[in-house]
């Protein structure tokens, strides 16, 4: 059983922001800035890739409230809500969740940066589309 499944089944004790029948949602223990919150499903899917669409909209819907509640009430200046699909793109649990990181300002302890590469962008497209 994966560690998030022992979460939502209360076998690790965490500390609870939001839960209903489908959806919970804890601080992260390794808070990268205050208030950083994981949203998860309680069915076990490996990521958002392999969620049925009802299970991604119920948590994406929950993330949602949760970021706004979290930086009016933390004070935050802004809020990256991400999630993690597979080992090259940082996903270290292999359950399906959603990170809420509240943002303040420059000096947080996270750095998400753009690097720009050349690419064909219609031959990209074409590859896309199949």
């Amino acid at each position: 059983m994966c560690i998030f499944c022992k979460i939502i089944n209360h076998e690790i004790p965490s500390s609870v922001i939001y839960e209903d029948d489908d959806v919970l949602a804890i601080l992260d223990i390794s808070q990268v800035t205050r208030g950083h919150t994981l949203v998860m499903p309680k069915k076990h899917v490996r990521n958002v890739l392999e969620a049925d669409e009802e299970t991604v909209q119920k948590c994406i819907l929950t993330a949602r409230k949760l970021a706004a509640q979290i930086v009016t009430n933390l004070h935050a200046s802004g809020v990256n809500i991400l999630t993690n699909c597979g080992e090259s793109a940082g996903q270290s649990v292999d359950h399906l969740h959603f990170h809420i990181i509240p943002r303040y300002d420059s000096s947080d302890a996270i750095q998400i940066t753009f690097g720009e590469t050349e690419q064909d962008l219609e031959s990209v497209r074409r590859d896309i589309l199949g």
